[in-house]
């Protein structure tokens, strides 16, 4: 079950770097405002909302607009390569179930067995290898590859979860050179509404696929119904890590004028939307937990209130919890549903 996320240890020294760092002010971790869509390039743009980062408490305002002609959600202004490195520095707090995120990605793994059994699979933003973990009692002679830009990714081969990983990201220069076409399978679990520039990471993942190869992709759905009801305190709105969201029918379009053929897309919906925004409220209004970019500690009272409103507000989470999970069959097939999932072969003339 979703919950508050976990106060972080905070050290002198982590605390003095990031107030330094802070010091210059802001203004650079944020580009120039866009007055196009970044995907069609429709000037016909209208303001969702904007917020502060709601999930750690980060300094900033950041605006979600969307676009009133290829309906794409992103992220306006969007940060720069400082505001990507300040803010992605440190891992996202989990705030998922993790048997049931081991459920989903059985699920997702389990739909590739109609499309035979790769001879090598690259799994991008891989992190712990938890998918290519998961995916493994499916295809136990698949060589798995990870690709992440964190060193989590070089544990994970080290605990032999992996055969090879590489740390970057998949337009780093260089670090994708040796692997053209090399792939049966490249997956992009939710990493898309995590990059600056979506399209050009498409092509870079369809550049490492063999022809006759598949792309895998999840993502948040923003024509989900939850979108619109939750607004700021929807999951996948959260900033200012979700840079943005792509429509079903965009990534389609998109993907077969590469040269793909869609072969399979699938409506999901992991039960969480009302428990996450719950969640995300109640960090909003609780007394603030620790963090290197607070220059004032909470005090050892401010701590035990928020010990203690947490515990007493533990039942809110609960009943938010219950409902998503009572609500999900229902759900699943609907307007709510909250995420989707597409699955391109390569075509021989492919990027």
């Amino acid at each position: 079950m979703p919950s508050l996320p976990a106060a972080p240890q905070v050290t002198a020294r982590r605390r003095a770097a990031c107030l330094a760092e802070l010091a210059h002010g802001t203004e650079r971790f944020l580009e120039p405002r866009r007055a196009q869509c970044p995907w069609c390039g429709s000037p016909r743009l209208r303001t969702r909302f904007s917020v502060p980062d709601l999930l750690q408490g980060r300094p900033g305002t950041f605006g979600v607009d969307v676009c009133r002609d290829c309906a794409h959600v992103f992220q306006n202004p969007r940060l720069t390569p400082e505001g990507l490195a300040f803010h992605f520095r440190d891992p996202q707090p989990r705030t998922g179930d993790p048997r049931a995120s081991r459920r989903r990605m059985r699920a997702t793994a389990r739909v590739m067995l109609a499309y035979g059994e790769p001879e090598g699979w690259l799994d991008v933003g891989t992190g712990d290898a938890d998918f290519p973990e998961a995916a493994r009692a499916f295809f136990p002679y698949t060589a798995f590859d990870g690709l992440d830009p964190t060193p989590r990714v070089l544990r994970a081969r080290a605990a032999d979860r992996l055969e090879e990983a590489y740390v970057g990201h998949l337009t780093t220069p260089g670090i994708t050179d040796g692997l053209h076409a090399r792939y049966d399978v490249v997956s992009l679990l939710h990493q898309l509404n995590r990059t600056p520039d979506p399209r050009a990471d498409l092509r870079a993942a369809l550049g490492l696929v063999r022809p006759g190869g598949h792309l895998l992709v999840e993502l948040p759905d923003p024509a989900s119904a939850f979108a619109t009801i939750l607004g700021r305190w929807w999951l996948a709105h959260t900033q200012p890590r979700h840079l943005h969201l792509i429509p079903p029918a965009n990534l389609r379009a998109e993907l077969e004028s590469q040269g793909c053929a869609i072969v399979r897309t699938d409506r999901l919906h992991t039960p969480h939307d009302l428990t996450v925004a719950t969640a995300l409220a109640l960090t909003h209004v609780l007394p603030p937990q620790d963090a290197p970019w607070r220059p004032i500690p909470p005090t050892e009272f401010q701590q035990a209130l928020r010990a203690a409103l947490t515990y007493a507000t533990a039942p809110l989470t609960a009943a938010a919890a219950a409902t998503d999970h009572a609500l999900a069959p229902l759900l699943r097939h609907t307007g709510f549903a909250n995420t989707y999932r597409m699955i391109a072969r390569k075509g021989r003339r492919a990027a």
